[in-house]
């Protein structure tokens, strides 16, 4: 399949007719309007918080972190430039574990006693430069994501898993080479972390940060209670069960951290795992014998098709916790990375697209969408929108303009040209020598045991040492 690349769409009329000989359907504006009347200009009032416009900045790891869990020069400078962004959502600056074991690397940030202060530090190093830059910071709103990385943990070595499960998945365990006699978390176990998020939330409300995010996406802890439709006892089987972690959560929370505002980002919907096709290496969905595929959360048993209801009556159980504020992404980057963060190029241990990327992109948009028009008084932060590069303005202001989102989250676009949404919002033409083209080196460098960064686009990576290492490792792809 020939895909043409965004870059080479020089028009918003070749852009919109790209789109129309794919049969994809977006929200486009060819116009954009720039200053304090533009609709992505306009601040959100969420509860007692003004959010100051209409851009947020997603959670994005770097894998830089000290061994102890601590922020090192490498974090700092990616939270400075999240502060140098222009946008006003923080959502969760990145994954941070509740405890050691629940690390997607050993590399990750760990909120503990120890490194409260260090994440405090980190908290203001941001609000400091985006006052600094923009002369203000009362309607900054930034949350830190909580997290426990389950099946994915990989604790103490980068290239060894040791997960924490919560059942056994009919794909997953041999894909990961989970022994099928390994044991899977306990009630008691379960309880127990439950008390971890807990003390971990008492520590980010003492570090300064409005909210927590209580991760529900990507194939993590949180993301496969809502899979575990074959797990028995108080967490699994029902719907009732499998959202029980996050009431408990939230209950535990609230007693503990009066005033602490919380965030859910959400797989709204998943697919079955893709896997390279032996011919010419594109991604196909597993093939599986075991009839409906029941695993997919906001999926219709087929493995490819999408069903909200679920993620819908999950919408329902924030609203009765009042939480208003939720993040839609979809999938995970371990087992079907194209329809979470669409790209042309796909990482080292990934596939190739087997679909037009923008209709990945367009996917997250029209589910975002309709959750948004099924249950309006959410607050809803959309993702995906990076592979747009030139043309993302446009769809954002479109998308925010039209009511189908309230946020246009922005990931690997900010660790090469954090200033986007800046420069959005003043009317500035970009700058397309910073644009992220979706190269996917931020995803194989950790892929290969390095740090996390955009060694195509950013000095500061191409000049270090890991560089030549990224490289050596693509050329033995």
């Amino acid at each position: 399949m020939k895909i043409r690349r965004v870059a080479a769409l020089k028009t918003a009329e070749a852009f919109r007719k790209h789109l129309q000989a794919i049969g994809v359907d977006m929200p486009f504006d060819k116009e954009m309007q720039s200053g304090q009347g533009g609709p992505l200009a306009q601040p959100l009032d969420l509860g007692r918080r003004r959010i100051g416009n209409r851009f947020a900045v997603l959670p994005m790891e770097g894998w830089d972190g000290s061994p102890d869990g601590r922020p090192t020069d490498y974090v700092r400078r990616r939270w400075q430039r999240f502060g140098t962004s222009g946008a006003k959502l923080i959502w969760g600056g990145e994954a941070t574990a509740v405890r050691m074991d629940g690390r997607a690397n050993p590399n990750q940030l760990v909120i503990s006693e120890e490194t409260t202060p260090d994440l405090a530090e980190l908290r203001a190093l941001l609000v400091r430069t985006h006052e600094e830059r923009y002369g203000r910071s009362d309607d900054l709103y930034i949350g830190l994501q909580l997290t426990h990385s389950g099946r994915f943990a990989r604790p103490y070595d980068k290239r060894k898993l040791a997960p924490r499960i919560l059942y056994h998945h009919p794909i997953l365990d041999a894909r990961f080479g989970i022994d099928p006699e390994a044991p899977v978390m306990t009630d008691d176990e379960i309880e127990e972390l439950i008390a971890d998020f807990v003390i971990a939330a008492q520590r980010a409300q003492q570090a300064g940060f409005d909210f927590v995010d209580l991760k529900h996406c990507h194939g993590y802890l949180g993301h496969e209670f809502l899979t575990a439709v074959d797990r028995e006892g108080r967490y699994g089987g029902s719907f009732e069960n499998r959202t029980r972690f996050l009431r408990e959560l939230v209950a535990g929370i609230r007693e503990a951290a009066p005033g602490l505002d919380f965030g859910v980002r959400l797989s709204a919907f998943d697919f079955i795992p893709f896997e390279p096709s032996a011919e010419e290496k594109q991604g196909a969905p597993v093939k599986s014998d075991e009839g409906p595929y029941r695993y997919a959360f906001g999926g219709d048993g087929t493995g490819v098709g999408i069903d909200l209801s679920e993620p819908l009556a999950f919408l329902d159980v924030l609203r009765t916790l009042d939480i208003r504020l939720v993040c839609v992404t979809a999938g995970s980057p371990y087992y079907n990375p194209h329809i979470q963060r669409p790209a042309l190029f796909p990482p080292s241990d990934g596939y190739s697209p087997p679909e037009d990327p923008l209709a990945g992109v367009a996917r997250q948009i029209w589910a975002t969408a309709e959750l948004k028009r099924m249950r309006p008084d959410l607050v809803y932060v959309g993702s995906g929108y990076s592979y747009l590069q030139e043309w993302l303005p446009h769809v954002a202001q479109a998308v925010v303009r039209t009511g189908q989102a309230d946020f246009v989250g922005l990931g690997r676009m900010t660790l090469a040209y954090p200033e986007l949404a800046a420069d959005v919002l003043a009317g500035r033409t970009l700058d397309r020598k910073r644009i992220c083209r979706t190269f996917s080196d931020c995803t194989t460098g950790p892929r290969n045991g390095l740090i996390s960064g955009c060694y195509p686009l950013d000095e500061f990576y191409r000049n270090l040492p890991e560089y030549e290492h990224l490289a050596a490792a693509k050329a033995a792809m």
